[in-house]
């Protein structure tokens, strides 16, 4: 049971108070419709009084001066000072009377004929709370609405109850600076409710439904106490607000202070809207109605788990790229949007939460492969796409045994952009320009919603173990990358390189670009590059890594284009640009020179053609946690398809010299198995055969065409389990020469995997790390038997 505590009598006298700063407090005052019979007894006049069901009142929240201390915030949400979480019903409140005239002396009691003075419950002392949006000087029209499905004989709450948040000490507003008020109605329908007028407190039971600001709370059992404002509702407590499920033993709420605590929590949690869905307080004046219909938890979270699917993952990669241009690097970013929880007692509060014993996972089934655990979870908000993620005792959980500490205790979440590195350091390999195994850590500089500018030092650690630390400024180097977006469609981007800061060798270890893009059309759009870059790196196959000494140009780029219904696709691009650059050509290369470096115009157009022929197709098995996805975070398809292209360029240069190329590609790939029994039953293969067509010779060595016949071919094996190994490389037929080689071992679980990947062609390693995403519906299962244990009336519940 809850026992509010009731207000003491009222003193004969108050002492007036001291001067002190106004602090804007919620206060509820009683005021009758009637100013009462002078009959009544003087214990009558000041105590509340309260109207029988279809009568309605008004409690009204007003500001007053009170010398009470503020409650105090956690200290991350100190910066607003909003309200503690939501106190419980039977916490003390503070009693306090108004006094008549101008306060200078002591109050006297009432004296008969004379009005009383206004009785008043301080129930904090609280700023209002605020949202980015909402203008703080907004007035906001605050109803509860109280509907039965069933009448009772016993006495009911009145229908409607008004009440104002509370709002800082200001002036009067003048008419340019009056608002509208904002309607914010809250209703609570249950089969049954009973109003106590004595304790003031409402008291629903059966089937509660509580709808408010986007939000619908279902619980067995609810009680308002109006003195305070403060709900709770027990039994079963499911939260929904948006795309977001929530569910406990215990939910508390705080309509005056806008923040609640869940206890026992557990739920769902959807990323992309949680920073919406989760603020109690809406941010637009249109957020603040009532739903048509309740969107009850209670159907979806017993609905069998179904339709799971993968739509993407978060990808984190260690380890060097080539620094070439023209090499894709390995994919690093993307999102997990839908996570679930559990959570001893979860606290919110208008600027973010914390959570407390918490447990959250990306894996739709019980129990659950991958765990973030944490002591402690507190998420501020401090702007609307940056959070403030702090924990205590973080660690990864793999397969309830495996633990792994997380060093960083604090991350930053910014959705402007896609570093997702979640290391303190980065490890990296690059045997050409490094001299190996790196080392390398990224910091902000500048970071706001246009602008931002990183940059990363790096220690080349195997460098120095092989050549010593004799001169350490060879050891280090910098990388720095700008992004400024100009408007919608037009970015400006800047890289900078040093691999070494030994300044006697700048100019080979310098590397620089700046290069505006700017996107052209709606529809289909292209893509025009603006560029100059300062020792451009490209990789030219079998000729290796050629250095651009600088370059000054554009390039327009095409958008993929099918041609109707044919599975046929075409792209294209054209350029022109300003080149310094090697070549072999002594024709072209001056009798006494410092390097063999010409500069020349190029005039450069490509077209490609692709497609495909799917040629035969097997059955996944279904999206269960033993079978279809037992090793995969989506159902692995069998299949057999053709592939062909054909690709031309033609460049044409200032010294009267042109290249042209024609090359066709036919190839054969596929996978077999179903990646779901613990051994052989996964292979996937690729084989293609390119034969190219030259007409004239490029006079640079970055672009020229050396390799006509070329074949590919790759194949990834399951050995046992999760585990995978593979290869891929592609040979010059004509010569023999390998263009590059990558030899791959894979970890592969549901819910994340593991790839350790090197190429000894090109001296470059990395280790990936993959992270899954899920989308599914119906209910899940608690993470484990171990699970957070529901507390009734100080009994651990055993389920």
């Amino acid at each position: 049971m809850l026992h509010p505590v009731l207000p003491p009598a009222p003193p004969s006298i108050l002492e007036p108070v001291k001067s002190v700063e106004l602090v804007s407090s919620s206060v509820v005052s009683s005021v009758t419709e009637q100013e009462g019979n002078q009959s009544q007894s003087q214990q009558q006049r000041y105590s509340p009084q309260f109207p029988t069901a279809g009568v309605k009142k008004h409690v009204v929240s007003q500001t007053v001066s009170t010398p009470n201390a503020p409650e105090s915030f956690p200290p991350e949400f100190s910066p607003l000072s909003l309200g503690q979480s939501a106190e419980l019903l039977g916490q003390p409140l503070t009693v306090g009377y108004s006094l008549q005239g101008d306060g200078g002396g002591a109050a006297s009691p009432a004296q008969p004929g004379q009005k009383p003075p206004k009785l008043s419950l301080i129930s904090g002392n609280f700023p209002p709370a605020t949202t980015e949006n909402t203008p703080s000087s907004q007035p906001v029209q605050n109803t509860i609405e109280f509907k039965s499905r069933s009448s009772t004989s016993a006495q009911a709450p009145p229908p409607v109850i008004e009440f104002k948040a509370p709002t800082p000490a200001q002036p009067a507003p003048t008419p340019t600076n009056i608002q509208p008020a904002r309607q914010r109605t809250v209703e609570v329908l249950a089969d049954k409710q009973v109003y106590d007028d004595k304790r003031r407190i409402v008291t629903a039971e059966g089937k509660v439904v509580v709808r408010f600001d986007g939000a619908v709370v279902d619980a067995d059992r609810l009680q308002i106490n109006l003195d305070n404002l403060i709900a709770v509702g027990e039994g079963n407590v499911a939260l929904t607000r948006g795309d977001q499920v929530l569910r406990g033993q215990r939910f508390t709420y705080n309509f005056i202070q806008d923040s609640g605590e869940l206890l026992n929590g557990r739920g769902e949690i959807y990323m992309p809207t949680a920073a919406k869905d989760v603020a109690f307080l809406p941010t637009d004046v249109s957020a603040g109605g009532v739903s048509q219909r309740p969107v009850s938890d209670r159907i979806r979270a017993n609905q069998p788990l179904n339709n799971v699917t993968s739509p993407g993952a978060i990808e984190f990669t260690f380890g060097g790229t080539a620094d070439a241009r023209n090499i894709p690097p390995p994919k690093s970013g993307g999102v997990v949007k839908r996570l679930r929880f559990e959570a001893e007692r979860i606290d919110f509060y208008p600027r973010g939460w914390q959570a407390k014993d918490v447990r959250i996972t990306n894996d739709p089934f019980s129990p659950p492969e991958l765990q973030l655990r944490a002591a402690q979870v507190t998420l501020v908000r401090e702007a609307p796409l940056v959070d403030n993620v702090k924990t205590q005792a973080a660690r990864l959980v793999f397969d309830d045994k495996l633990a792994i500490g997380i060093p960083r205790n604090q991350q930053r979440i910014d959705r402007r952009e896609r570093d997702v590195t979640p290391a303190i350091v980065s490890v990296g390999f690059d045997g050409t320009l490094r001299g190996g195994l790196f080392i390398e850590r990224g910091f902000d500089v500048v970071s706001t919603d246009r602008t931002s500018l990183k940059v990363t030092p790096q220690f080349f650690a195997q460098r120095g173990v092989e050549t010593g630390f004799s001169n350490v400024p060879s050891l280090l180097g910098v990388k720095t990358r700008l992004n400024v977006a100009l408007n919608s469609k037009a970015v400006v981007q800047g890289n900078g390189e040093l691999t070494s800061l030994d300044l006697s060798k700048v100019e080979d270890n310098l590397k620089a670009s700046l290069r505006l893009r700017q996107t052209l059309g709606d529809r289909n759009p292209h893509l025009l590059n603006l560029e100059y870059s300062y020792r451009d790196r490209l990789y030219n196959g079998t000729l290796g890594f050629q250095t651009v000494q600088s370059s000054l140009g554009g390039v327009l780029i095409s958008p993929v284009i099918p041609l109707g219904n044919t599975g046929i696709n075409l792209s294209y691009q054209t350029g022109a640009q300003y080149i310094d650059a090697n070549t072999d050509r002594l024709d072209l290369l001056k009798p006494n020179r410092e390097n063999d470096r010409i500069s020349l115009g190029r005039l450069q157009g490509s077209a490609a053609l692709s497609g495909g022929l799917l040629l035969w197709q097997g059955k996944p098995l279904p999206a269960t946690a033993t079978e279809g996805l037992r090793y995969s975070p989506t159902p692995v398809v069998p299949y057999l398809q053709a592939i062909a292209g054909i690709t031309g360029t033609t460049s044409y240069y200032t010294n009267g010299d042109n290249q042209s190329t024609l090359t066709g590609t036919i190839g054969l790939l596929g996978q077999i198995g179903n990646f779901s029994r613990p051994y052989l039953d996964y292979t996937a293969f690729n084989i293609s055969y390119s034969q190219g067509l030259n007409s004239g010779l490029s006079p640079f060595l970055f672009d020229r065409s050396v390799d006509n016949k070329v074949l590919s071919a790759g194949i990834t094996q399951q050995i046992y389990g999760p585990f995978r190994v593979g290869f891929q490389t592609s040979v010059n037929l004509d010569t023999g020469k390998e263009r590059s080689t990558d030899y791959i071992i894979e970890y592969n679980r549901r819910t994340y995997g593991f790839t350790l990947r090197y190429n000894p062609v090109l001296q470059l390693g990395g280790f990936s790390i993959r992270i899954s995403d899920f989308n599914w519906s119906g209910g899940t299962d608690p993470f484990s038997d171990q699970q957070v244990k529901p507390v009734v009336g100080g009994v651990r519940q055993e389920q």
